[in-house]
């Protein structure tokens, strides 16, 4: 598609989990996208060698008000709300934070770092929507040429973990930062991540950065109709590949032949 718009196909790699990355499993990347016929610009960017930059945006965020350090355990929130069964889920599932940690005072913060409590850094999402003028959304683009403007539900994401505890930023953050310093113009993603492009435009906006287009396209899934991922064990390209599926039935199954 990038290609084929007379633009520029940019190759990054999203690292920020650093206990989980391999060597090895950058290198499949590699392997199935030049399978694919994918040609890519270098250097490649990544994510772990940017954490700085993403400090950064953390410590803009926090000058303003609108982060937070939070101590809680996932533990600790699933017991907080389990007496709520109605308690609001985000797109992803999971219960929206229930504001423990939002007003702590500078004497609480200390105390819990004294007591060696790491703390993620969390949007203050009420205080955010302050800072937005009228309604934001972005261009989504459909299958053929049609286009539309969507608009952004970031509240649905509540108090979104911006800098986790173990590195200084999340998925969220570092792809918004990213996609600005490399001059993204238009997204092509997977249908899971629709939800996920409300909380990036406000962080686009909270930060000053420029709204790409967007499209996200259907998934390829199983024959359950699960999406395919290592967490249940799903086949790979590499065994797509072993089994005779070509490049052309990949781009097939998800809409972008």
């Amino acid at each position: 598609m990038a290609h084929e718009m007379g633009g520029r196909f940019l190759l990054r790699i999203e690292d920020i989990d650093t206990q989980r990355a391999r060597p090895e499993y950058e290198a499949a990347i590699y392997e199935d996208l030049a399978w694919l016929g994918l040609s890519w610009e270098e250097p490649v960017m990544r994510q772990s060698e940017r954490f700085a930059v993403y400090e950064l945006a953390l410590e803009r965020l926090a000058a303003r008000g609108l982060v937070y350090p939070c101590f809680c355990t996932r533990g600790e929130i699933a017991q907080r709300v389990a007496e709520r069964p109605d308690w609001p889920c985000d797109p992803d599932g999971q219960p929206l934070y229930p504001g423990t940690c939002r007003h702590l005072s500078s004497e609480e913060t200390a105390r819990w770092h004294a007591l060696g409590r790491y703390a993620a850094r969390r949007l203050d999402m009420a205080q955010a929507g302050t800072c937005i003028d009228g309604q934001i959304g972005w261009r989504e683009a459909y299958d053929g040429q049609e286009s539309r403007e969507l608009y952004a539900e970031p509240t649905l994401w509540g108090d979104a973990i911006l800098g986790r505890k173990d590195v200084p930023t999340s998925y969220h953050l570092a792809v918004v930062i990213d996609d600005a310093a490399q001059g993204i113009t238009d997204i092509v993603r997977g249908q899971d991540l629709f939800s996920a492009t409300s909380l990036h435009r406000l962080l686009q906006e909270l930060l000053d950065l420029p709204a790409p287009h967007y499209h996200h396209h259907r998934l390829f899934t199983d024959d359950d109709g699960r999406k395919l991922a290592k967490s249940i064990k799903s086949m790979s390209l590499r065994q797509l590949r072993a089994d005779g599926v070509t490049p052309a039935d990949i781009k097939r199954r998800l809409g972008l032949s």
